[in-house]
């Protein structure tokens, strides 16, 4: 509906999306004034489990879809902070966003049309972020939009490399063009935006980590790299895949959607918590 109405002319996509958002918005817990985009965490975790009597030796951070962006982001700055005393037990990532380096990686283009997520429109979604310059969606739609000297940035999400040979099927790897993009935006470096392109150093001090990924989703193949690259430094990774999965599921648990899928994914998901938090 909301891609019917901004072809017609009546309402972006991002603006009825951000109306149906704000309806089923809850406010925060916490009083803490905390933005996405701070540069330090200082002793904000710390004050809060303190706070809220929280046991420190007994947190798992977690977020699924653009939630697993900032879950992810969030658990790397934690974990390599010498200054914060508290570390995570946990984090779990549900068919997570993890990077806007490549954006044409198999699951992208096999999934280009849906379900749920289109690939034009998580763009369109990703950007508003750090922008509302519409130069830059139309550049990532042609995989242009990197800056140049961010070429370090392409071995890290490399699909070839990382992902399991039954999801590379025919795709043939091409890396993003750089430097076509003016004015060029160096947030694009920003490895909040893009904890998967990271190097290996950070990626070691994570902490026991749970990740499902769905077969239907353009953002599965963020999820399968993900789980490579932490495995290959030894961090301990248990992998949830479902095969019959669409990006989303775990929203439809009540009416008026039902999807059993997203109460599978939600018992996988508790089982583990419940096992290993």
């Amino acid at each position: 509906m909301a891609m019917i109405l901004e072809k017609i002319g009546l309402k972006s996509f991002e603006t009825l999306y951000a109306t149906l958002i704000k309806m089923d918005y809850t406010q925060p817990v916490s009083d803490e004034n905390v933005t996405v985009m701070d540069t330090t965490f200082s002793d904000i975790p710390d004050k809060i489990l303190a706070k809220y009597g929280v046991d420190p030796n007994r947190v798992c951070i977690s977020g699924d879809s653009s939630g697993g962006t900032l879950a992810a982001g969030v658990t790397q700055l934690i974990q390599n902070d010498p200054e914060l005393k508290n570390k995570l037990k946990a984090q779990a990532l549900i068919y997570p966003g993890l990077q806007l380096v490549d954006v044409s990686v198999p699951s992208h283009r096999e999934y280009e049309h849906g379900p749920l997520l289109p690939w034009k429109v998580a763009i369109k979604l990703g950007c508003l972020y750090f922008t509302q310059d519409r130069a830059i969606p139309q550049a990532m739609m042609k995989n242009q939009h990197m800056p140049h000297g961010s070429m370090h940035l392409f071995k890290l999400v490399n699909w070839s490399t990382f992902l399991p040979e039954e999801y590379k099927k025919n795709h043939v790897y091409t890396e993003p063009i750089l430097g076509r993009l003016n004015p060029s935006y160096s947030i694009l470096l920003d490895t909040r935006l893009s904890p998967l392109a990271v190097n290996d150093s950070p990626l070691q001090n994570l902490p026991l980590t749970y990740i499902l990924t769905c077969q239907h989703d353009i953002l599965r193949d963020d999820g399968l790299m993900y789980v490579s690259r932490l495995r290959n430094v030894g961090v301990k990774v248990f992998h949830d895949h479902m095969e019959d999965g669409i990006h989303g599921a775990l929203s439809f648990m009540a009416s008026p959607i039902y999807l059993k899928l997203g109460i599978r994914i939600k018992d996988k998901y508790i089982n583990w918590l419940e096992e290993n938090l």
